[in-house]
């Protein structure tokens, strides 16, 4: 079994990670970290989880578990790895944005991969250290890779995309607030994401002349988690010509899928897939993207990650249903 520690349990995605590798049938979790909830049962917390685990948060760290997962704030990781030690056997998977550039990949020895597995799976299945992307990049990116490999991207890119209020995380502010948030909707951070940086640096990786514009619009909507992205860029060619292009990139893709039908996130609310529909307006390509921030944009990717890392088969512990009805 694969030995695995939790840093940071109490949130959002370290819950759903605990739920994801509770009924991995390679896996064993050694410790769930949390130093405001040290003593208090996991299920007190995530309480979806009472009847699956009588595990206790701790704040005993085992530093010889197959793998790590660090699900803390940004910023936090590298701090939390600079006072505590692991063995040189140990896995890290981080869910932060610290490692994923790559001015930021290295840490003392610890050279970090960008964990998206559409683009580099093979890179993922030998690294040590993996940097899991954000929610709003993975939508992002899988909605704009097959035009990047394919030198396709010759103009300005345009997003507008909205999360759910999980995105924000278990600390509370005004605009995390129920009563702000119900029947509501807002932009924020427009044009200046923090996510901006991994995709930028993606579509640099696989079209280096790309010298256009990602305008990119955030919004929060008034619902618990998912993302729902529609993206637009100049494209002369057919829509028949374009679809070929994304179902070739993402034929060996195991969560990624092209839809000829129009599609909803209720499609990928509780599952680790992506999926994305295209349309042509005039000159114009329309791509939308869908998945769930928690899982696809979080800890199932991570899992998916670990999954690779081990050789074991991909979908393993990820094959989950959506929250359709």
């Amino acid at each position: 079994m694969i030995t695995v520690g939790i840093i940071g349990g109490a949130g959002y995605t370290a819950g759903e990670l605990i739920r994801l590798l509770l009924h991995h049938p390679e896996t064993s979790i050694n410790f769930v970290y949390s130093t405001s909830n040290a003593g208090n049962k996991i299920y007190q917390i995530h309480q979806d989880l009472i009847g699956s685990t009588e595990m206790n948060f701790t704040q005993e760290i085992n530093a010889d578990v197959d793998v790590l997962f660090l699900c803390l704030g940004h910023g936090n990781s590298t701090a939390f790895l600079q006072k505590h030690s692991f063995s040189d056997s140990t896995k890290i998977i981080d869910l932060s944005n610290d490692f994923r550039l790559a001015t930021d990949k290295n840490f003392g020895e610890k050279a970090f991969v960008y964990g998206l597995p559409e683009l580099q799976k093979e890179k993922i299945k030998e690294a040590n250290y993996i940097a899991n992307p954000g929610c709003f990049a993975t939508a992002l990116q899988l909605a704009i890779l097959p035009l990047a490999a394919n030198g396709l991207l010759h103009s300005d890119v345009h997003i507008n995309a909205v999360t759910g209020a999980t995105g924000a995380g278990t600390s509370f502010s005004t605009t995390t607030h129920f009563t702000w948030r119900d029947n509501n909707y807002t932009h924020y951070k427009a044009f200046d994401h923090q996510h901006l940086g991994e995709i930028h640096q993606t579509v640099q990786q696989l079209q280096p002349n790309f010298n256009a514009e990602i305008n990119f619009l955030p919004n929060r909507g008034n619902f618990s988690r998912g993302i729902f992205a529609t993206s637009y860029t100049k494209f002369e060619d057919s829509l028949e010509a374009a679809i070929k292009i994304y179902q070739e990139y993402y034929k060996d893709a195991a969560f990624t899928f092209v839809s000829t039908n129009d599609i909803h996130m209720k499609q990928v609310v509780n599952t680790n897939k992506c999926i994305l529909h295209l349309a042509k307006h005039g000159n114009k390509l329309l791509i939308t993207s869908t998945l769930d921030n928690l899982l696809k944009g979080a800890s199932g990717q991570a899992l998916q990650n670990m999954n690779l890392m081990y050789g074991l088969e991909e979908c393993l512990g990820l094959n989950l249903k959506a929250n359709y009805f």
